[in-house]
């Protein structure tokens, strides 16, 4: 009923960008919080940053200064602006979605399938 469709991932030498996109489909209320988590080979899966209805930023100290997390409410859509890569950015890239799928139901959770950024030195 609700899908997560992710877009921007590659190869790109270390101190380029690459900008994800992550839309999210289907029947829903609102979406309360977005996300992107990454995960590198052989490390647990981590959480990126965050951006809340309202705007709302954190970000993981690793990426701080370099990332930035947005969202197009209107189009339901969330971004993650890469900058200065490094080789240590390398993993799959999760972008997660905090819904409601009915007026005053709880909150759950959609994750995309992923997508691969390496960065290469």
């Amino acid at each position: 009923q609700v899908q997560l469709v992710e877009s921007g991932g590659g190869l790109v030498q270390a101190g380029g960008s690459l900008r994800l996109s992550c839309v999210a489909s289907g029947s829903f209320f609102s979406i309360r919080a977005m996300a992107w988590y990454r995960q590198a080979p052989g490390k647990q899966r981590e959480l990126v940053a965050t951006i809340t209805d309202i705007g709302t930023r954190n970000y993981a100290d690793s990426v701080r200064g370099r990332f930035t997390i947005s969202r197009d409410n209107a189009k339901n859509t969330v971004y993650l602006q890469m900058n200065s890569l490094i080789p240590e950015d390398t993993a799959v890239y999760y972008c997660k979605a905090d819904l409601v799928r009915v007026r005053y139901d709880g909150v759950m959770a959609v994750w995309g399938e992923g997508t691969r950024v390496t960065v290469s030195s």
